[in-house]
């Protein structure tokens, strides 16, 4: 489908509610798909036309893949079901249970003005899309070489098809300064999709191992996302 003269919100949804489960997973991996799920669809159609009903271009921040309390559960990245409520006023049936990594980024959020002055400049994406579990846990799409090498030709297309939705390449911000960044980095060194990659501080990384230093690592990832 031709996203020419469609909405940045409509490009999305289209691009959420069409994913399928890549092929040829390793067979103890199991794959978050939450867009099928009829709440999912209501939350995420009412997020993307609140913050995202025009036609303007944006920058990209890429997180890993979606885990299963943030954009496992509501389909929005870095979005749990508490900061879907109280920040994005977008009332949900989900289990009111909070997420870390979501926590950081809205606090970010609050700090660059808010939700829709935020999301009027910058759309969250994931390098994959769809999230990944192993015995009942969260999985990253490079915790091993095999899924990493079945999942290429599909984050491939998943990053041309977010690309396509009205984003400036010439600076994509990387969630992560570990592992999403190397892979990225070599990814774009081959299909140049980008001028740049600007690594973030990863979320969960701050809330986990540098709490007390919180403050200071908001302002160095508002820093990196307004100078760069």
């Amino acid at each position: 489908m031709s996203n020419k003269g469609l909405y940045f919100s409509k490009r999305v949804l289209n691009f959420l509610y069409q994913l399928e489960v890549p092929q040829g997973l390793p067979p103890d991996i199991q794959t978050l798909n939450p867009y099928p799920d009829e709440e999912v669809r209501r939350v995420t159609a009412l997020f993307y036309n609140k913050f995202y009903h025009d036609r303007k271009n944006r920058k990209l921040i890429l997180g890993i893949n979606p885990g299963r309390f943030g954009a496992g559960v509501t389909g929005i990245p870095f979005t749990d079901p508490v900061r879907l409520q109280d920040q994005c006023q977008i009332n949900n049936h989900f289990d009111k249970r909070g997420e870390l990594s979501s926590e950081f980024v809205y606090r970010l959020i609050e700090k660059m003005g808010g939700a829709e002055h935020f999301y009027t400049h910058f759309y969250i994406g994931a390098v994959s899309p769809l999230g990944f579990t192993k015995n009942g846990k969260n999985y990253n799409y490079y915790d091993s070489i095999d899924l990493k090498r079945t999942l290429k030709p599909y984050i491939i297309e998943s990053l041309i098809g977010q690309i396509s939705f009205g984003l400036d390449t010439h600076t994509c911000f990387c969630m992560g300064q570990g592992k999403n960044f190397e892979y990225l980095t070599m990814l774009n060194t081959e299909m140049r999709l980008f001028k740049k990659i600007v690594a973030l501080p990863h979320p969960r990384w701050v809330m986990q191992y540098r709490r007390k230093e919180l403050e200071f690592w908001l302002n160095e990832t508002i820093q990196l996302l307004i100078k760069s």
